[in-house]
Parts: C-alpha cells; sequence; structure tokens
C-alpha cells in the first residue's frame, strides 16, 4: 500500500516538472512538448485584381499544311468602289412603249403648181445623123420637152438639178460595146458579141444625179470593131426623162 502511494507521488512530481513554463533565451535542460497535429483547411479566400497586360510574345513557328480547307470566316467590311468597267454589249431592245402624245399641227405648206415643176424628157432615133467623134448620135426627135436634147450633137443637158433616168436600145449587125458618159467620163459600160451577122439588140439604162448645166451621151468606138445599124428594119432608140429634185 505504502509503495503504490510512493509510486504515484513519483509521477506527479514528474509530471509537474514537464509542464513548467521555460523562461529564458535558453533555458538549460528544457523538455519541449511534441507538435500536435495539423489542423482542417481552412476556407479559399477571394479571387485577386485581374494583373496588367503582359508583352507581346515571340511569333511561334508555322504549323504543318494539313491540306485540309478550314471554315469559312466571317465577311469582312466592304472595300471601296473599283473604277468604272467597260460598256457592256448592247441588250435586246425592249417592248415597243406607249404611242406618245399627238404634236402640234405644222405649218401649212405652199400651194403646188404643176406648171413650175421640171418637166425635162426627151427620145430620139437614129435616122441620118452626122458624125460626131465617139458619140453614137440619135438625130431623130421622138420628145423632146423642155428642148434640152441635142438632136445633132448627140447629147443632154441638164437644165434642172435633180435625178434622171437615161435608156437607150442600140441595133448591132456586129461586136457593139456602148459606153453611157456623165462629166467626160464612163459610168456604164455595155458590151454584146455578134458573130453571126445578125440583127441584135444591145440596151441598157442607169439612174444618174445631174447639176444644172451637166452633159450625158452614148459613145462607142468604130475603130474598135464597134457598130451601129442603120435601117428601116429597126430604130435604136436614146431616151431620158427627169426623176425628182435633188435636196
Amino acid at each position: 500500500m505504502a509503495s503504490r502511494f510512493w509510486l504515484a507521488i513519483g509521477a506527479l512530481a514528474l509530471i509537474l516538472d514537464v509542464a513548467t513554463p521555460q523562461t529564458g533565451d535558453n533555458p538549460p535542460n528544457v523538455c519541449q512538448a511534441p507538435d500536435g497535429r495539423d489542423g482542417h483547411k481552412g476556407a479559399s479566400g477571394l479571387n485577386g485584381r485581374p494583373g496588367q497586360k503582359g508583352d507581346v510574345g515571340e511569333p511561334g513557328l508555322s504549323g504543318r499544311s494539313t491540306s485540309q480547307r478550314g471554315p469559312k470566316g466571317d465577311a469582312g467590311e466592304p472595300g471601296t468602289p473599283g473604277p468604272p468597267g467597260d460598256r457592256g454589249y448592247r441588250g435586246r431592245d425592249g417592248p415597243l412603249g406607249p404611242p406618245g402624245e399627238v404634236g402640234d399641227q405644222g405649218i401649212k405648206g405652199q400651194v403646188g403648181n404643176i406648171q413650175q415643176q421640171p418637166r425635162a424628157a426627151f427620145s430620139a432615133s437614129r435616122r441620118n445623123p452626122r458624125p460626131n467623134g465617139n458619140v453614137v448620135v440619135f438625130d431623130n426627135i421622138i420628145t423632146n420637152q423642155e428642148t434640152s436634147y441635142s438632136g445633132e450633137l448627140g447629147v443632154f443637158t441638164c437644165k434642172d438639178p435633180g435625178f434622171y433616168y437615161f435608156t437607150f436600145q442600140v441595133i448591132s449587125k456586129g461586136n457593139l460595146c456602148l459606153r453611157l458618159m456623165h462629166k467626160d467620163a464612163s459610168v456604164a459600160m455595155f458590151c454584146d458579141n455578134n458573130s453571126q451577122g445578125i440583127l441584135q439588140v444591145n440596151s441598157g439604162g442607169s439612174a444618174l444625179k445631174l447639176a444644172e448645166g451637166e452633159r450625158v451621151w452614148l459613145e462607142s468606138d468604130p475603130q474598135a470593131g464597134n457598130s451601129v445599124h442603120d435601117s428601116t428594119e429597126a430604130d435604136s432608140v436614146f431616151s431620158g426623162f427627169f426623176l425628182f429634185p435633188s435636196l
């Protein structure tokens, strides 16, 4: 019983000695208790403020091409208008529009007088013409309105400017080439070959625009083998007449 009592007293004294507070900077022979267990993890703190934007980094290395086309990007901003292009081809005509309004009545024209209108016309045949160089003279006057044709010279002279029509039918028994002459130049040539020596008709005609004083006639070249046949069997005729005035 007594031994147990002293054993308890010794153990109590040891505990009190270990629990005695430490004093001084370097207390000699101090026995420190072991560290306790770590506490529970505390709650997370609030997020901090965003930091400043960092510097631009160096460009990265080019990646390998996958040869696959990526998705279409968003449309960019419209560019500035380009210069006008070339004019295109004419399109098809559109449908006919509605009739326009009736215009004002025009001024009444002057009363015409047929007696004052040019009426030049002539027709002549060959009977016994006098030679006049290479001019084919038609000496027998059939019609000669306004006396513009000369049966002696075989030449028509214009008195009224405008358009005229000239025609001829000439008989031959051989080869024949005829030239319709105007202002000393040939405007048309008509040729027929006749190797059989029979009566043959060379005919032709042309419309000409004439100024006042200009002349028209038929011409042939006998030295080239051309021959006009004159007889009572058939007539060679040269004619001309006024069509309308020139503006």
